[in-house]
């Protein structure tokens, strides 16, 4: 079917008309390296992006291979996460630890088979002290196996549509075909902060685990960022003799969240001075435009032969862009791509069509717009009601 601009804007009194469905699927827009700036020259790989709108805004070798190390955490963590908002998982539900799970070397927080923690514990262990065992632990609770788990990882990334990454284990020991980019980290890191309370746990300098028995055990966050960087509150460290020095970091400053991801880095110094580096200059050069607010009426679209004449369509997030900030808020403007009518029935997070935002002539982002709802065919009772209805119409 022909797409259109929809002039919805003439009942609404806007010069253009925008529709933000519930869920959305984007290509993240690229800003690619900045001009005259290079923010990790020490780095094999980085990106930097903003959470909000999926915006790079820096990139090197952003698409390479490496290993990630404990990196790989962030999408056990994210695994988690949402086994608790799907109800398969409590941050109270005990985890126990397998010969298995305690065996794991490098980081860890020393886990003797048989011991049990709440899964909020195992959280606290993985997020600040990067542990091993704890991410086994998890795993073993959430799939069964740590392999079932590692294929649900790699399930979630190509749900993510991630070209540049596999995964063999949850915690990110040396392994071989164990890859990721820092591209592919960026986004799972932005997944995992669409569940805000996840920056709880990235986000505490310290704390402790068996605090009130004989070995307590304290709790320091390998991610010194969140002490020394204001704002700064997650995500991960990583560091294995083949992966040097890695870093999934994230900072908000006012309505500004950004994520840097630096891999390959020669020391612990470097890491942190290159992405605080990366954030300085975001939140110095970069501001949120917001197009709509969660609940703003967008208009409504005809549905014909539908139980419902029309959908109506309603921002269900913040919908906005990031631009610079000499960026003059009159250019931007935005515009609606979708059929002049619609024929049911109408599926929901069926794709409609797509909202474009500009600045002047350029394209900021797309957005694919979708039906926050299903409209089912009208039966041929309710179509003749309509139609005999129109006939004896008076005033």
């Amino acid at each position: 079917m022909k797409k259109t601009i929809l002039a919805l804007a003439l009942s609404f009194g806007l010069s253009t008309v925008a529709l933000p469905y519930l869920g959305y699927a984007e290509e993240a827009p690229k800003g690619g390296q900045a001009p005259g700036v290079e923010l990790a020259a020490n780095a094999r790989s980085a990106i930097l992006m903003d959470a909000d709108t999926g915006t790079v805004i820096y990139e090197k070798n952003s698409h390479d291979k490496l290993p990630p190390a404990s990196i790989t955490k962030i999408m056990t963590m994210l695994l988690t996460m949402e086994a608790i908002d799907e109800g398969k998982l409590k941050m109270t539900d005990m985890v126990r630890t397998s010969e298995y799970a305690a065996s794991m070397g490098g980081s860890q927080i020393f886990l003797e088979p048989g011991e049990e923690m709440t899964v909020n514990e195992m959280l606290k262990g993985i997020a600040m002290a990067s542990g091993n065992d704890a991410s086994v632990a998890m795993a073993e609770k959430i799939a069964g196996t740590e392999q079932a788990f590692v294929q649900m990882m790699n399930d979630k990334a190509q749900e993510l549509g991630l070209k540049d990454t596999h995964f063999v284990n949850c915690n990110g020991l040396p392994a071989e075909n164990h890859y990721s980019s820092a591209h592919d980290i960026a986004v799972i890191s932005r997944e995992l902060l669409k569940h805000s309370e996840i920056t709880k746990y990235t986000g505490s300098y310290q704390d402790y685990l068996r605090k009130d028995s004989e070995k307590p055990f304290w709790l320091v966050n390998t991610n010194k960022l969140v002490r020394f960087y204001t704002g700064a509150d997650g995500l991960k460290t990583g560091y294995t003799s083949e992966a040097k020095f890695c870093l999934s970091a994230t900072a908000k400053n006012g309505n500004l969240r950004a994520i840097a991801v630096v891999l390959g880095e020669p020391n612990t110094k470097t890491r942190n001075e290159e992405v605080s580096k990366m954030f300085d200059y975001m939140f110095a050069q970069y501001s949120t435009h917001t197009i709509f607010n969660p609940g703003d009426v967008m208009g409504t679209v005809k549905v014909n032969k539908g139980n419902s004449k029309a959908l109506t369509l309603k921002a269900g997030q913040t919908y906005s862009v990031l631009t610079k900030k000499n960026a003059k808020a009159a250019d931007i403007r935005h515009e609606m791509v979708v059929p002049k009518e619609i024929k049911a029935p109408v599926q929901q997070g069926q794709v409609l069509g797509k909202l474009v935002v500009y600045e002047g002539g350029k394209v900021l982002k797309e957005f694919e717009l979708k039906s926050p709802e299903t409209v089912g065919k009208a039966g041929w009772w309710k179509l003749f009601k309509r139609t005999t209805s129109k006939l004896f119409l008076v005033d």
